[in-house]
């Protein structure tokens, strides 16, 4: 990917209110966590936090619509607390 971590952040936290549209009409939100190696880290709050369907909302509507607004290959991750989807320690965030 071209972008630097700094870069994808800036990009990010620019695009996810118009992503969040979605996520916001069923009681949800979108925090930006930070970005480390070109995958962006979000956590889904509200009623979307720990919802069936979380996954699919990250894939289908978030990591979807960024990678149309941002790059095709962006990868976007919903720290849920579970192993494979923890917070690295030292990701880039303002």
């Amino acid at each position: 990917m071209i972008f630097s971590d700094e870069d994808l952040y800036d990009a990010a936290q620019n695009f996810i209110p118009k992503v969040s549209e979605y996520v916001n009409s069923h009681g949800g939100g979108i925090e930006l966590l930070g970005v480390k190696d070109g995958i962006l880290y979000i956590k889904l709050t509200g009623t979307c936090n720990g919802c069936s369907m979380s996954i699919m909302t990250t894939k289908m509507v978030v990591q979807r619509k960024l990678r149309e607004l941002i790059h095709p290959e962006l990868t976007v991750v919903n720290v849920d607390g579970s192993e494979e989807n923890k917070l690295p320690d030292d990701v880039y965030k303002k």
